[in-house]
């Protein structure tokens, strides 16, 4: 029997869907402003796009952050996902504690210390600031959230499918390739665009070990903020706005599509 929601909860999930998304919104709509003053409204425009397509400057840094955000999220989804593998499968080894500790310890640790900490580090061998070490500080950070969603994974996985490989004459490594890893690459593939994600929307740590060549896009976006809100920005966070919406909806469709086919394939395996 459905029970349909009242009128306390209705208004709650209103209230604060609104609250969550009313100022993006608004934000959406001032970047087709006309007029240079984000709170005026003077007209629809799209001229602030092409302002921000020939603002070199804001190119560079997302240029910057792109790089910085692929590059992290893959070395981060593999040591991540090394990691995991070693804290599910390997229940007992010397300094298991350090290392369980060692890995979850920046998911807790104020994002200022960890910034602080990698900037001493890189200064202490010599290592000049750019783009390598913004790439090695998000992947420092970004690896503990791809280990957590890829040992949530693990500790489910039926581990009579690998028996069976190797019983069938695989390898370890061909067992992982051929039967683990397809198992479990939706979590993989979500701890990788947890880890883009974590990295593109980073401040502190890229304000401590960026250089001045290497400006990601949440920098120039903060430095711009403190002379007042441009229209430019504006139309740069409706992009951004827009690429994760897409994303979301296609993530989402794939999603149910693999629902859809895997419960396809266990009523076609019953009958």
């Amino acid at each position: 029997m459905k029970r349909s929601m009242s009128v306390f909860n209705m208004t709650t999930l209103t209230l604060g869907l609104a609250f969550l998304y009313l100022p993006m919104l608004l934000l959406m709509v001032y970047s087709f402003n006309a007029s240079r003053l984000v709170t005026v409204w003077a007209g629809f425009s799209t001229q602030w796009y092409g302002e921000l397509l020939r603002n070199q400057q804001f190119l560079d840094a997302a240029w910057v952050t792109l790089r910085v955000a692929v590059v992290s999220s893959t070395l981060a989804t593999v040591l991540g996902t090394m990691a995991a593998w070693v804290l599910v499968r390997e229940r007992r080894f010397l300094g298991r504690t350090l290392f369980s500790g060692m890995i979850y310890a920046p998911l807790v640790m104020p994002e200022v210390i960890t910034g602080l900490s990698l900037l001493l580090l890189f200064i202490a061998i010599g290592l000049d600031r750019g783009i390598l070490t913004i790439i090695l500080a998000h992947t420092t950070f970004a690896m503990c959230y791809v280990s957590v969603v890829v040992s949530s994974r693990l500790v489910t996985f039926d581990r009579s499918l690998e028996e069976a490989a190797l019983d069938l004459g695989c390898s370890p490594m061909q067992a992982f390739g051929h039967v683990t890893l397809p198992i479990i690459a939706p979590a993989v593939v979500s701890g990788w665009l947890l880890a883009f994600t974590l990295s593109l929307d980073d401040l502190v740590i890229a304000s401590f070990t960026s250089g001045p060549s290497s400006t990601t896009l949440p920098i120039k976006i903060f430095s711009s903020m403190r002379l007042g809100v441009s229209p430019e920005i504006n139309a740069l966070s409706t992009i951004l706005i827009s690429i994760v919406a897409v994303g979301v909806v296609v993530a989402a469709l794939v999603s149910k599509r693999q629902i859809a086919r895997r419960e396809t394939e266990e009523r076609e395996g019953l009958t």
